[in-house]
């Protein structure tokens, strides 16, 4: 999922198709969707997702969370823009309070892709791998670039770089690959979310049933 405004033609989709590419190699089908290519607004804070499961705004949240779910790892790609991600990734991850709620992508891996004018590409993957890691995933890693990298003779060792995570990905998939120095963090924040929802059940009917049904709530 890249939220650059410039989809895959900016720096930043040059980088994501190289680890893309890389995990389509290794036997892995690949889909990338652009949030420049969708329409992903705000979220509106109205809480109908916690009592239907879906969200109440007719755009396209609802088709890439459903994709994002059936997934076996996810790529969270954005340029850094003021030290955070751009407007169009914010928006779409505001709006899966409720997938988090629930810790949907529990078990799956997770990656990130990150470009920047100058220094600062790190602070953002970082906020982009605890994001995951807070989904439910295991993060196998980022790649991160300064622009200049990739119009000069280091361009080559960024592709590397992206390509050997695309690599690392498709490997922790196949292998069920877990990562234990994670776990603390993990487990610490399905805890929380178990607690919340355990607390909220009467204004979350959806939260609260999706945890019964895993078998994750008394």
């Amino acid at each position: 999922i890249i939220g650059s405004p410039h989809g895959l033609a900016g720096n930043t989709g040059q980088v994501l198709k190289a680890l893309a590419e890389s995990a389509e190699a290794a036997g892995f089908d690949v889909a990338i969707r652009s949030l420049a290519e969708a329409r992903i607004e705000p979220c509106r804070g109205c809480n109908r997702c916690h009592v239907s499961g879906t969200c109440s705004i007719p755009d396209d949240f609802e088709k890439i969370k459903g994709e994002m779910a059936s997934a076996d790892a996810i790529v969270l790609a954005s340029p850094n823009y003021i030290f955070s991600v751009s407007a169009q990734m914010k928006a779409f991850l505001d709006r899966c309070c409720g997938p988090l709620h629930c810790q949907m992508l529990r078990d799956r891996y997770g990656a990130a892709v990150v470009t920047s004018g100058g220094e600062g590409s790190a602070e953002v993957e970082t906020y982009l791998l605890r994001f995951l890691r807070a989904m439910g995933c295991w993060t196998v890693g980022s790649v991160g670039a300064q622009a200049s990298a990739l119009s000069g003779p280091r361009r080559e060792d960024v592709m590397r770089s992206a390509a050997g995570l695309g690599r690392a990905l498709a490997d922790a998939v196949a292998e069920c690959r877990l990562f234990p120095e994670q776990a603390a963090e993990r487990d610490a924040f399905f805890n929380r979310m178990k607690q919340l929802v355990s607390q909220m059940r009467p204004h979350w009917p959806y939260e609260a049933k999706y945890w019964a049904e895993k078998g994750w709530m008394a």
